[in-house]
């Protein structure tokens, strides 16, 4: 799969509320390239997570994928995760501060305060529906990603 360019702040695609991924699109040969693209380029660029509109491409669809990397050396272990038009839940009450950089905005990370825990639903790209929860920082992950959905920058919450 190609590494794809990654838009950066400032850019129109990164303000933009994304589209759902329509019913008649899972499963199909584009949203697994698409996927697997976006998953080749995080990798690439030592990302942890990645939305489409980082991609230019504005659907609602995220990559979580937590590991221990050189932008991220402290990062717990985990699969990656594709969520196809994910939605928060539910958020707890208890928050946390931490560090965030993100691949749209290299030079810059900082300090965002974000809920400890969430709990989403989701679709996988042959259209199951699961229903799941986050803790630290593949929650933290999960919530930067949504917000890229929402055409918000964690800069944004600076």
């Amino acid at each position: 799969m190609p590494v794809l360019p990654v838009a950066q702040r400032g850019e129109n695609i990164l303000t933009l509320k994304a589209v759902p991924v329509a019913a008649r699109e899972f499963n199909s040969e584009w949203l697994t390239q698409l996927a697997a693209a976006m998953h080749e380029t995080m990798c690439e660029r030592n990302g942890v997570g990645i939305a489409a509109p980082q991609v230019y491409i504005s659907k609602r669809v995220i990559i979580v994928a937590s590991r221990s990397n050189p932008r991220y050396p402290d990062a717990p272990n985990m699969d990656a995760v594709v969520m196809v038009n994910p939605e928060i839940l539910e958020c707890s009450n208890e928050t946390c501060l931490g560090e965030e950089g993100c691949l749209s905005v290299p030079t810059e990370r900082g300090q965002v305060v974000r809920a400890e825990t969430v709990r989403v639903r989701y679709f996988t790209l042959q259209g199951e529906k699961i229903e799941t929860q986050y803790q630290g920082f593949p929650a933290r992950i999960l919530q930067h990603e949504m917000d890229h959905l929402e055409g918000v920058l964690f800069v944004d919450r600076l």
